[in-house]
Order: C-alpha cells, then structure tokens, then sequence
C-alpha cells in the first residue's frame, strides 16, 4: 500500500490539464506513479517532460534502454518499474530468457559486447556511482556522444525513479 493517496481526477487542486498531458502521453492511462506525482504539479510537469524526451526523443536504442532501466530495476529491488518496463523490453526485442538472467547477467552469454558494457556501466553508475575510466572508454567506444549522454542520463533518471517508486511504496497496477 502506497505511503500517502494517490490523486485522480476527482482529488482536490488537482491540475487537470497536467493530469490529461500525462494521459495522453501514457496512451489515455494514468500510473500509479503519476497519481502520486500529481501531488506536486510542477515536478510532475517537468518530470513528465524528462521521462517523455528519454522515451520518446532520443536516439539510444530502445532495447538497450529498456535494458538499462531493468537492470536498475533489479539493483535497487524496485519491482514496479520491472513490471512496468519488462512489457515494454519484450517490445523492444528483448528475450524473456534476457530479462531473466539479468540479475546474473555477467555469468550468462545471452548479452552482446555492447549489452554487456552498458550493463556494466549500468552497475557501476547504481553501485559506485563513480565509472572507472577503463569502462567509460568500453562504453564510449560502442556509441556517439548523443548516445553516450542520453545513455547516462537513462542510467540516472531511473535511478531516481526506483528510488522514489520505492520510497512511497506505490502499489503495481493489476494487470487487465
């Protein structure tokens, strides 16, 4: 169970054109993770815009995205953000048997050379915080600037998100 309410269109003070703006980014659906957002219209404003750029704007691959956001996931024991993103990796031409060796991946041959240094990037940005200079130069010498920055940002921008996802104990959305 949450840790405060969740906002719908009904709650008081609620900013129904942000709330219809998440909306319709989210294909006419609101999250969990949005109710609780839409306590604070303007975190909600810009974080709606950050996470609607990194989803939809950028040029990093959506499969290795997909496979950033879940291996956060995994390293900060935040199951709703695997939930939410395990569909969308599958989309993103992921394999089940990935998604299932990722909480061991280093020992498992299911993941590339590029997979396995974004991985590794991945942990050492959750982990340490701090790369090594030896992994950076693996990681920038599989992608362009753009790619390099937008990866980063992807690896961080979860980070929070698990972080407050798990903070507030927002429930997982029941599936259809």
């Amino acid at each position: 169970m949450a840790r405060i309410d969740y906002v719908d269109e009904a709650s008081p003070e609620v900013d129904a054109e942000l709330l219809h703006s998440i909306q319709a980014r989210r294909g006419g659906q609101l999250l969990n993770l949005d109710r609780l957002l839409l306590h604070s219209a303007p975190l909600a404003r810009g974080w709606n815009a950050m996470m609607g750029a990194m989803r939809g704007r950028t040029v990093l691959d959506g499969a290795l995205r997909e496979l950033v956001i879940l291996r956060v996931a995994v390293l900060n024991r935040a199951p709703y953000e695997f939930a939410q993103h395990a569909p969308v990796a599958l989309a993103e031409g992921l394999t089940q048997a990935q998604l299932d060796a990722l909480d061991g991946w280093q020992a498992s041959a299911l993941f590339d050379a590029c997979e396995r240094a974004v991985l590794a990037y991945t942990d050492a940005m959750t982990l340490q915080v701090q790369v090594p200079p030896a992994l950076f130069e693996a990681v920038r010498a599989q992608f362009g600037e753009r790619e390099l920055v937008e990866l980063t940002a992807t690896v961080a921008s979860y980070n929070m998100v698990s972080r407050f996802l798990e903070a507030l104990q927002i429930d997982i959305e029941p599936t259809p």
